[in-house]
């Protein structure tokens, strides 16, 4: 079976070679796997999370039939485009103690727009 970060690699691969520009806004983000269970049986949906810093998110939310497209051809669910900037300011967020690593991804993604 193929890894998330092989899937992650392989959708911003054909996102750079297909549709440059959308491609060139992913690379200021961060492209994460989002597993979605739900149902009886229990069904697996997969999206893709795009995780962009606020100054950006109009231009990717632009491009989001593109994504859609391609993540829909991967045989993914959805694109889903989040705040990253929102998601890092929150005070009620507890996402810093659930998953540290993300936390300090966005955290570097938002310090990058100034």
């Amino acid at each position: 079976m193929i890894s998330e970060e092989q899937l992650v690699q392989e959708f911003t691969t054909v996102v750079d070679r297909f549709f440059p520009r959308a491609g060139e806004l992913l690379h200021h983000c961060s492209v994460k796997i989002i597993k979605y269970y739900c149902g009886r049986p229990r069904q697996l949906f997969q999206y893709i999370g795009i995780y962009c810093p606020q100054h950006l998110l109009v231009s990717v939310e632009d491009h989001k039939s593109a994504y859609r497209e391609i993540a829909q051809n991967m045989g993914l669910s959805e694109v889903v485009c989040m705040n990253a900037t929102r998601l890092v300011r929150d005070p009620m967020s507890k996402l810093k103690q659930e998953d540290q690593r993300l936390w300090l991804e966005l955290h570097w993604i938002v310090s990058q727009e100034t």
